[in-house]
């Protein structure tokens, strides 16, 4: 039995926040500072004052209001940002207008209440710039006007197509020709994607019919275009989603930060790029969503990735996740090559950004381990450590070494940051909707990916790639592990379903890009028959899994359930196939002695 005045203390105990260090926390209420819910004024500016009163703060909670809130770039905080993988190459402006900006922070919890945020804009959702132990929970995110349109095609004829536009995309027609607009934005180019829903499939379309043809404006947002479509594969039903290509935002950025939870974090609209992590430490998302509101009638919430981890270290854990509709990747994990472009006597060298959309921030630092590798082989050539780093202009960076530098290194060769390479655990969570790949994993430290679900992606499901000739997104893994994941129709716009494919255009004898990776007890539901593909891999192990067969499409010309180039130490044995084929391995530029197996039907090359 509890008396009375036990009770009661025991209530008021837990109604006492308490911050993500575990001490009672001071309580920072938005409305104190104006925040009103569902009053459709702009809180930019009230937002931006709840958290610069977190400053000086040993441990804080700030608390929405609940219901909705929204927020213009008028009285946002703007700062200048330049984020991996989505700053395009140009001269115009890289400030960008931010939602909830935490700058050198600790111990601060935002407690959303379930807050729906609505921005308007291009404005990113949230950055944390040098904070630790910060954790954001019960928060939604959207876009008052999302920079994806979507249409939906009501009727198709050789001559005319009908569509009804979505009540979120704005557009206009002038002189017989459609556009979309935003909120202080026109789109220049129009990306397209089609979603087949009855089967819930996207395929790369094209908006180029639409524009060469006439469009005429009906009733209740149906516009009618007149033009050549016989040749075109538009059917009824098909749900078409329209973007600009420019890349100049991202959803959330988290950047030379440590110990950071996502947790029951909802991103209904994510415009650039999705939740970039750079140069951070120790990542947690717990229950974070990408999809869009289920009353909104939207297809898509993510411009391009969902999840995005560019030079982090320390531990990546995802966990109870969901994404459910992206023009690009749920997940992608990787670092980033630098190219030499000159040594100098005095131990500097000078290195330079090499893709279009990554560069402006520093991606050395001092004390840095460092590895030197040939971009044609993405061999290691030597290894160092760094005694400085700098970075000089927005794509070059200056490294001195600590130590001498190798006879062994040349102009062009490029260089990966070793220490900022994480340990990521991928768990319990689902991708599905998306035309491109599930997660992408370039990473030496442990991977770990299991009881997931990849429903129908479009291309791999997983890829685990390494290049310095493209994206130069490094580097090579060492141990990595998939097992009790459920892999339903994916790949069926190309490749296979799991593909490990380093870009390392000169093989080395003996030398092999990846190494360690164990794909076990998963369950494999396919309707076409590739499932590996494999490259300059050494200890691939295949095992335990099962394979059955869908009729969701016909099946392709490649007869080959495995693919193996240049591999070393393979094993593909004890799996369950039950399909109507028998499954078949080929191999090019290795022996059979490196690989064992129990299928039959073996072809070297």
């Amino acid at each position: 039995m509890i008396f009375p005045k036990v009770k009661s203390i025991l209530f008021l105990f837990f109604l006492i926040p308490f911050g993500v260090s575990g001490q009672v926390a001071d309580t920072i209420k938005v409305t104190q500072f104006g925040v009103k819910s569902n009053s459709y004024s702009n809180a930019s500016k009230g937002l931006r004052q709840a958290l610069e009163k977190c400053k000086g703060k040993q441990n804080a909670v700030i608390q929405l209001p609940g219901g909705r809130i929204d927020l213009w770039p008028e009285d946002a905080v703007k700062k200048e940002i330049y984020i991996s993988n989505s700053t395009e190459s140009d001269t115009l402006s890289k400030v960008k207008s931010i939602g909830f900006l935490f700058d050198n922070l600790k111990n601060i919890t935002l407690d959303g209440n379930n807050t729906l945020v609505v921005l308007h804009g291009k404005m990113v959702s949230f950055a944390l710039f040098n904070c630790q132990n910060i954790e954001i929970k019960n928060i939604q995110f959207d876009y008052e006007r999302p920079t994806m349109s979507e249409v939906t095609i009501t009727s198709v004829s050789p001559t005319a197509i009908k569509m009804n536009i979505h009540p979120d995309s704005r557009y206009f027609i002038e002189n017989g020709k459609i556009g979309f607009y935003g909120e202080g934005w026109k789109s220049n180019s129009h990306h397209t994607i089609s979603l087949d829903k009855e089967k819930n499939l996207m395929r790369y379309s094209s908006f180029g019919p639409f524009l060469k043809s006439k469009a005429i404006q009906e009733e209740n947002r149906t516009v009618l275009f007149e033009g050549d479509f016989a040749k075109e594969k538009f059917k009824d039903g098909d749900v078409l989603s329209i973007r600009d290509t420019y890349r100049d935002n991202c959803g959330g950025f988290i950047t030379l930060s440590k110990d950071i939870v996502l947790s029951n974090v909802k991103m209904h609209f994510m415009h650039g790029l999705g939740i970039v992590s750079q140069f951070a430490e120790n990542m947690t998302l717990s229950k974070v969503i990408v999809a869009p509101r289920e009353d909104s009638g939207r297809v898509i919430a993510s411009f391009a990735d969902c999840f995005h981890f560019s030079g982090c270290k320390g531990k990546i854990l995802v966990d109870g996740c969901k994404t459910f509709g992206a023009h690009d990747d749920p997940i992608n994990v990787h670092g980033t090559h630098l190219k030499i472009t000159e040594i100098s006597q005095d131990k500097k060298i000078k290195l330079q950004f090499m893709h279009h959309q990554t560069y402006g921030f520093e991606a050395f630092f001092a004390g840095d381990s460092i590895s030197f590798v040939s971009p044609q082989t993405l061999k290691p050539i030597v290894f160092g450590k760094l005694k400085s780093a700098k970075l000089i202009n927005k794509k070059e960076m200056e490294l001195v070494l600590d130590g001498k530098i190798s006879d062994k290194v040349k102009v062009g060769d490029v260089i990966e940051n070793t220490t900022w390479t994480p340990e990521v655990t991928i768990k319990n969570s689902r991708f599905e909707r998306t035309n491109t790949r599930g997660l992408l994993l370039t990473t030496s430290r442990k991977v770990l990916i299991e009881n997931n679900t990849f429903y129908r992606t479009g291309m791999h499901a997983i890829l685990i790639a390494n290049d310095a000739s493209s994206w130069f997104e490094s580097g090579s893994v060492s141990d990595v592990t998939i097992r009790n994941n459920t892999f339903e129709e994916c790949a069926y716009n190309s490749g296979t379903i799991i593909n490990i494919a380093p870009e390392n255009h000169e093989l080395v004898e003996g030398y092999y890009v990846h190494r360690n990776i164990r794909i076990e007890n998963n369950t494999f539901k396919i309707f076409d028959k590739p499932i590996l593909s494999a490259r300059s891999t050494d200890g691939l192990f295949f095992s335990n899994n099962t394979i059955n067969q869908s009729d969701l499409l016909s099946a392709g010309s490649n007869e080959n359930s495995f693919s193996l180039t240049a591999c070393n130490n393979v094993v593909i044995k004890n799996n369950k196939f039950g399909t109507t084929w028998k499954p078949k391995i080929t191999t090019n530029e290795m022996a059979k002695k490196q690989i064992k197996t129990d299928i039959k039907d073996l072809n070297s090359k």
